[in-house]
């Protein structure tokens, strides 16, 4: 669903033409659209609150619940909700927006044309340790940023815990990677070697995810492709 905290962002900067989707699932927690609702309480807007895959219920998501992996189920729905997304954006004239943060794509948690299938991202440059510090400085209310942030496609679920290390050590041992530091450097700083070889296995296993699709290049003219001058025609 839009986060909630980029909501208030978008809301404090003075966006009032936005209009946010609640895209909630089945699986979602309890919780998960009280916090949306706070989020959007002060919308000056308007809400579009579609019950999401509503005609699904009863059929194809209860089915693959008991058939499909938990990451294979948590692929389809994010999935269906860019499909909800780009089908209300389309009926509107409207340019759907993506929520994803830097860390996120750089440890390619993601669905491949899911979440990160919007054309336009306002914080994909920022780390999400840099996306709560910007929340907070602009008074998003504590109730989200204490919240653990989760995909909240399947029960219990939160990011921190399906990646085995905190935002806050994650970042900080991205920033240094992606400023030429190595391994030992970094360790040197106090992360231990099983924390920087988790961030750097991630980081270099997911380069695939933030490419687009590979093209056989027959011709100096490939789309985007051409080694030595990627071009689009």
């Amino acid at each position: 669903m839009l986060a909630p905290a980029l909501v208030y962002i978008i809301l404090l900067v003075g966006l009032p033409f936005l209009l946010a989707l609640i895209l909630s699932v089945t699986n979602s927690s309890a919780g998960s659209l009280d916090f949306s609702f706070v989020g959007l309480q002060n919308f000056r807007s308007v809400i579009q609150s579609p019950v999401f895959l509503r005609a699904l219920r009863n059929t194809f998501v209860f089915t693959l619940v008991s058939q499909v992996a938990v990451i294979a189920l948590g692929n389809i729905l994010a999935r269906l909700r860019m499909v909800t997304l780009f089908d209300r954006s389309a009926a509107l004239g409207a340019l759907p927006l993506g929520t994803g943060n830097k860390t996120e794509r750089l440890f390619g948690y993601f669905t491949w044309h899911g979440d990160d299938t919007p054309p336009v991202n306002p914080i994909g440059d920022l780390f999400k340790t840099q996306v709560i510090a910007l929340a907070r400085h602009l008074g998003v209310p504590d109730s989200i940023l204490a919240k653990p942030p989760t995909a909240d496609l399947v029960s219990g679920q939160t990011d921190e815990g399906d990646f085995g290390i905190t935002y806050a050590k994650a970042d900080a041992i991205l920033h240094w990677l992606l400023n030429g530091y190595d391994a030992s450097g970094i360790e040197a700083l106090g992360f231990t070697s099983a924390e920087v070889e988790l961030v750097r296995r991630r980081l270099d296993s997911t380069h695939w995810k933030r490419k687009l699709p590979t093209v056989a290049v027959l011709t100096q003219t490939a789309i985007n492709e051409f080694y030595l001058r990627p071009v689009d025609f």
